[in-house]
């Protein structure tokens, strides 16, 4: 063997021992959503049939109130990223989230579908169950585009609309997390369904914050166990694959539904001219925008953007 080839050969077995040694060191498989619910579903949480799925739920509130408030979260989150919002409205108002398929404790959707249409059809069974027939409907980023789509499908039911930092438009992110960039990778992608180093959420959470500084090792924690939950990974590649922004924006016109809008100033992932577009396309839509927020205002600012909701719903 000539003298380069043995050079090839030595650093072809170092980068595999390398990746060996990283795969060794970072493993970790999935969990059983018992194992994980003993801290991420105590009470109110509760879990209920829907659509083939036993959904991770918590209902709060007043139970005659007749426009219940239903909050989705977005993309590898979870019910428990509206926390703050939930606290400073329960005691008025009916305030319902829950896990989406793929996501937090519920997981994956039997089916495999993680298209917009196949998440329209579960919200229209969740508010079956619920016997639920006018809502306020929020949504963040993945779960904003559900939202606007199920008000089109639905809009008898859903009497205003919240989008926060809502997906719809054709995406043009300035910088997206590591690990949803690593989810659309082929090869990689397939790594990351038995790997996961918990750096890697860090960095994730701390790209989506106005003010990464606002990450705490408890919201670390609680991200990493609920991505581990599982079937979920998978899940998370399946949903790049099948739900691309921007394939029906020219439908958000349609909208005729009371719309706030509110945005996180700083958001790299959906950038604010996406708020703009919207506030363009919805006829009569309020804007509000925190210039020092990231994609998350909700979750990293609750008290200021709930404040914003509350005059949208016209609350004390």
């Amino acid at each position: 063997m000539s003298r380069g080839k043995q050079i090839v050969a030595v650093l072809a077995g170092v980068i595999v021992a390398l990746a060996a040694g990283l795969v060794v060191s970072t493993w970790q498989p999935d969990r059983p959503v018992e194992e994980l619910a003993a801290r991420w579903a105590p009470p109110p949480s509760v879990f209920v049939d829907v659509a083939g799925m036993r959904v991770h739920l918590r209902d709060e509130g007043p139970r005659d109130d007749p426009q219940p408030i239903i909050l989705l979260h977005g993309t590898s989150s979870s019910l428990h990223t509206w926390d703050g919002w939930t606290a400073a409205l329960r005691q008025q108002r009916r305030v319902i989230r829950f896990d989406l398929p793929g996501f937090g404790l519920t997981g994956p959707d039997p089916d495999g579908n993680y298209s917009v249409e196949h998440y329209v059809r579960f919200m229209t069974a969740m508010l079956d169950h619920l016997g639920i027939e006018h809502c306020v409907l929020a949504g963040n980023s993945f779960g904003g585009w559900i939202a606007w789509d199920t008000a089109l499908a639905a809009p008898g039911r859903i009497d205003r609309l919240i989008l926060v930092d809502s997906a719809g438009y054709p995406l043009r992110s300035v910088s997206a997390p590591l690990a949803f960039r690593l989810a659309q990778v082929p090869v990689l992608n397939q790594l990351t369904k038995v790997t996961l180093p918990r750096s890697l959420i860090e960095s994730s959470l701390r790209n989506v914050y106005g003010d990464p500084t606002r990450v705490t090792p408890e919201l670390v924690d609680r991200y990493f166990d609920l991505a581990t939950r599982a079937g979920n990974r998978e899940a998370l590649v399946q949903r790049f694959r099948q739900a691309q922004p921007g394939t029906d924006a020219n439908r958000i016109t349609a909208l005729k539904v009371p719309t706030l809008i509110l945005w996180g100033g700083r958001d790299r992932l959906i950038p604010p001219e996406h708020a703009r577009w919207f506030h363009r396309d919805i006829a009569g839509s309020r804007l509000v925008m925190f210039d020092e927020l990231g994609h998350v205002p909700h979750e990293e600012d609750p008290a200021r953007t709930v404040a914003a909701v509350q005059a949208f719903l016209a609350l004390p």
